[in-house]
């Protein structure tokens, strides 16, 4: 028997309906005498056999027709050792198999992956009886280029054989889902590069995918990528992993050093962010904190609004200087991949400040520089503006630049810093008598495009009006006054005696990315702040030498305003930076003092680690780039001197939190966003309706001919068989198309 896609067999009984009736029929007959009738009695005994044979032959095809029609309808599949005479057409089933975390989701006794696992088994299991020839594809979409490296299947277009079953099974066993947010778009490219020319073989592409609404509520360019498939006669069936939609879930979606100055034996802060995924709020959510291994503590988030997110900090103290390891972490949710985050701090012996001064007493710098020193572990370093042109040490390496009473600073210098800056670093220009207010303009202001946040016209007084009791300046709460307990009765006590003023025309509200953060009673402004690119910059028009003001000596405000300058504009100083999952780590490092080996290991410990060779880049410096960074976690770089000293260098490497975000499209929904792309939809659980398509070649299209074919030869005997009345139109096949006889 052959297999059916349908299973209709049962349908072969109405086979016997011509039959019942012809029999109803002759138990009705009555027989009436009439001597007319004798005549054609006779005639009619001549042709018996004839017209009993052609009566049988009716009553056959009227059986045929009803046997074609149910098989028509059951599509029976010809195996392929008789489907070769008519052509045998091999199939190709390419499985695209969605393993980023978010199908880690927790179904109850299963995950979205292992529901997508146990279809493809099933799939698998249906190719491998006899049949047309078939081949299997089986690509991950954690394993398609992109962030994640070159195309790497599972299978590639893999011979179906009577061991294939056993290698699908052994293959799936060994996947696991991955930590990555890998998206569909990409293994779609692949796809088509793997298939190239279509050689007339049936292509069947699968998706196993959650279907969530990050990717496919806008799914454009999915869609093109779709439509290209269909357009190249690559069928397309959609099976999705999750019938519940909108699983709650929460997510820690950063964890990072609070601003301020990180230093060992200091107490600070890291500052932590939880996002709601879900429906409905969550309260009393505890997050748990742990420091280079040990537990530290938990916060206590009260209550987070759906879909909306809760920052909160915790203070952490080490007693040593170098890298620590942080991790913050939630109760296990619906996706457990998301609830952990980790943070590298790097806390240097010493914080590194530069200040640049244009006299040669740096008067100004002397004042800043005896500021940082109240607090341990500041080393300030002094030196003169042409030091930006050649910098002895990477401005980077400094924690924040100060740049004094200057008159001029060259485009070498120029460049420099506003490269600086806008990598994340921090400026604090102070005037003073060397300033030139049109240089500035000129060459560090340049229209608002350049670093300096005003233009400047010169120097002025600031006048006194013996009647007018206004403190010389107001200021606006902000950072560069944190902790200061009575900030305005300390500002109140400068005087202030000269200042560079704006020109009249400049209106610093003409500029929305500005702030004043001090101002004179007479309006004018005297700390401004600019970003420039991922980094800030702060200009103070007067001195800090104490010639122009006497804000140095008039109280505990400058020293604070200073301490509090250093992690405000080196706010990236100190903290890891943080790669997601699949993105490269690049490590730059000297040679000498270091061998070119540098080994890597991984959260996996061994099973992660790598030896590579570093390539020379520019000036004795070597970059290596390690791209095994598959797993969310630590990492660690062993540097190895020629005399056989090691040094660590640990770097974080977190899952991508907008992963976590579990909304998905109901089938209906993705139907509107997709159409009229043709592709058929189904949920893994079910995965079974289509799969007996498979076993060999459909016969429904040649039941469906030949059924036509014996509907009209039905025709022709059933006139054929009936008495009519003779007329011109002899042909039957006229008496057909006229509609019947005369």
């Amino acid at each position: 028997m052959l297999p059916l896609v349908h299973p209709f067999y049962w349908g072969m009984w109405f086979m016997a309906a011509p039959l019942l009736i012809h029999l109803i029929n002759m138990l009705r007959h009555q027989h009436v005498e009439w001597a007319a009738m004798e005549f054609l009695l006779v005639s009619q005994k001549k042709h018996r056999t004839w017209v009993i044979l052609k009566q049988l032959l009716l009553l056959l095809l009227r059986m045929a027709a009803i046997a074609l029609v149910v098989l028509a309808l059951a599509q029976p599949l010809l195996p392929d050792r008789w489907g070769n005479f008519l052509g045998a057409q091999s199939t190709h089933h390419i499985v695209i198999l969605d393993d980023s975390f978010s199908m880690s989701e927790n179904l109850g006794t299963l995950t979205a992956f292992d529901q997508a696992k146990n279809a493809i088994q099933r799939l698998g299991e249906s190719v491998i009886r006899p049949r047309e020839p078939q081949t299997f594809t089986l690509l991950r979409l954690s394993r398609c280029g992109g962030r994640y490296g070159g195309t790497r299947p599972d299978f590639q277009k893999e011979p179906v054989d009577a061991e294939f079953a056993q290698r699908m099974s052994n293959t799936l066993e060994s996947i696991q889902v991955s930590q990555t947010a890998a998206e569909p778009l990409p293994a779609f490219e692949a796809i088509q590069q793997l298939l190239g020319e279509n050689t007339g073989e049936r292509r069947i592409v699968y998706l196993l995918s959650d279907f969530r609404s990050r990717q496919w509520d806008k799914p454009d360019d999915l869609k093109n990528r779709l439509e290209q498939f269909d357009e190249n006669h690559i069928e397309i069936r959609l099976i999705d992993c999750v019938e519940e939609l909108g699983r709650p879930n929460l997510a820690i979606t950063s964890l990072e050093p609070e601003e301020g100055i990180r230093a060992a034996g200091v107490q600070w802060r890291m500052q932590f962010t939880v996002q709601n995924y879900g429906l409905s709020a969550v309260r009393n959510v505890p997050v748990y904190w742990s420091a280079d291994g040990k537990p530290g503590g938990s916060v206590i988030i009260d209550a987070i609004p759906p879909g909306r997110w809760a920052k909160k900090v915790f203070d952490v103290n080490f007693a040593v200087a170098g890298e620590h390891l942080i991790t913050a972490n939630l109760n296990a949710d619906a996706v457990d991949a998301d609830n952990k985050r980790y943070a590298v701090i790097d806390l240097p012996v010493t914080t590194p400040v530069l200040l640049v001064d244009g006299h040669r007493t740096a008067g100004n710098s002397k004042r800043i520089s005896d500021a940082l020193t109240a607090r341990k572990g500041i080393q300030p370093e002094i030196v003169s503006i042409d030091y930006l042109s050649v910098p002895k040490r990477p401005l980077s390496d400094f924690a924040m630049i100060c740049v004094s009473n200057f008159a001029k600073i060259d485009r070498m210098g120029v460049e420099a810093l506003e490269k600086h800056v806008a990598a994340g670093g921090g400026v604090l220009f102070v005037t003073g008598p060397l300033t030139r207010g049109d240089l500035v303009t000129q060459d560090l202001y340049r229209n608002g495009s350049g670093l300096f946040p005003v233009p400047l016209a010169g120097p002025e007084s600031l006048v006194v009006d013996p009647l007018d009791n206004t403190p010389d300046v107001q200021s606006e709460d902000h950072d560069v006054f944190h902790n200061m307990d009575h900030r305005v009765d300390y500002l109140s006590m400068i005087f202030v005696k000269e200042y560079f003023a704006t020109p009249a025309a400049w209106n610093a509200k003409s500029d929305p990315s500005l702030r004043v953060i001090m101002r004179l009673r007479n309006g004018a402004p005297l700390l401004v702040e600019k970003n420039f690119g991922h980094g800030r910059v702060l200009a103070l028009l007067s001195t800090t030498s104490g010639t122009w003001n006497n804000w140095p000596s008039s109280g505990p405000s400058f020293v604070a305003f200073v301490l509090n300058m250093v992690p405000y504009l080196s706010h990236r100083f100190g903290a890891s930076d943080t790669l997601l999952v699949g993105e490269p780590k690049t490590l730059n490092f000297s040679d000498p003092p270091f061998e070119q080996a540098v080994h890597f290991t991984g959260p996996g410990g061994d099973a992660s680690a790598a030896t590579i060779n570093g390539e020379v880049s520019t000036k004795g410096r070597r970059t290596i780039t390690y791209t095994k960074t598959e797993t969310a976690g630590f990492y660690k770089a062993l540097l190895t001197q020629p005399s056989h000293k090691t040094e660590t260098r640990n770097f974080v490497v977190n899952v991508d939190p907008g992963e976590g975000d579990l909304r998905a499209l109901a089938g209906s929904d993705l139907a509107s966003r997709l159409a009229p792309l043709k592709y058929e939809f189904e949920y893994a659980s079910k995965f079974n309706t289509k799969l007996d398509e498979t076993q060999g070649r459909n016969l429904g299209d040649l039941f469906l001919q030949i059924l036509v074919m014996v509907l009209i030869l039905e025709q022709w005997f059933a006139w054929s068989c009936g008495y009519h009345v003779a007329t011109r139109m002899t042909d039957p096949w006229n008496v057909i198309a006229k509609g019947g006889p005369a």
